[in-house]
């Protein structure tokens, strides 16, 4: 192994330093919530039951990151492309009516939105996809017109004077100097949205926001806990795991 690799390695470990120790920190829960019991047993002396039975933490965790990860994909494609759209001659009109259109999706509430979408897609894991959509492509749609309206027109310009134009210039030229704005916007729609997730459980959907609405019926603090420290350990893992992704990006563009 050559000695670059080797000064890599520690230079890796330092940028990654801390997401690594959250997701650590999650999985070793998610694996030994059960070596809490007496913790839990403090929190609730009269409960006969203090670790949440009816599933197991990892799967709850993976359904939840199942959950936020196929919502962010569609907001990702849905936010990015609307917003490119609008930001081309043809469909400048547009604009106005994508933010006023973004605004609405997020400052309609997630419950009224799950309350909607059970009549029509029933109950279980996709009213909280439609939930978690329309509330995260408000970041993505005004961080992704941010970025590509913020590109100084001194760079276009040269772009178009070495021959690129509509497609070329996007791919090569406009997303690559918007990539850390709009990963911005993406970080913040899918942290609130793994809070957000949680409410699912209203719905029969299962995820770590099924211990949570257990502990809320049954008046079981621990179970409340358990939920809570799994989604605030996931979401600490994944912003931690985009702001290194954004010093990347951000390195590459300078």
């Amino acid at each position: 192994m050559s000695e670059s690799t080797f000064a890599r390695c520690p230079a890796a470990w330092t940028l990654w330093r801390a997401p690594l120790i959250w997701c650590g920190l999650l999985l070793a829960l998610a694996f030994g919530m059960a070596a809490l019991e007496p913790l839990f047993r403090a929190v609730e002396p009269g409960s006969r039951q203090v670790i949440y039975p009816h599933a197991e933490f990892l799967t709850l965790l993976g359904r939840h990151l199942l959950v936020v990860g196929v919502a962010a994909l569609l907001a990702v494609v849905i936010g990015v492309g609307a917003a490119v759209l609008v930001t081309r001659p043809a469909g400048r009109d547009f604009l106005p009516l994508l933010a006023q259109a973004a605004s609405m999706g997020q400052t309609f509430p997630p419950v009224a939105v799950l309350a909607l979408a059970v009549p029509v897609l029933g109950f279980g894991t996709w009213p909280i996809i439609v939930a978690l959509l329309l509330y995260g492509l408000l970041p993505i749609v005004r961080n992704t017109l941010a970025g590509l309206q913020g590109i100084d027109p001194s760079v276009l310009e040269a772009a178009r004077g070495m021959g690129m134009g509509g497609v070329p210039q996007l791919l090569q030229v406009e997303l690559p100097l918007a990539a850390p704005v709009i990963l911005a916007g993406i970080r913040t729609s899918v942290t609130i949205n793994i809070a957000t997730a949680a409410l699912g459980a209203t719905v029969g959907a299962s995820n770590l926001g099924a211990p949570i609405i257990s502990g809320i019926v049954n008046g079981n603090t621990a179970y409340v806990l358990q939920g809570a420290a799994l989604i605030g350990l996931l979401a600490l893992t994944v912003d931690s795991a985009f702001e290194r992704c954004q010093r990347l990006l951000g390195r590459h563009g300078r």
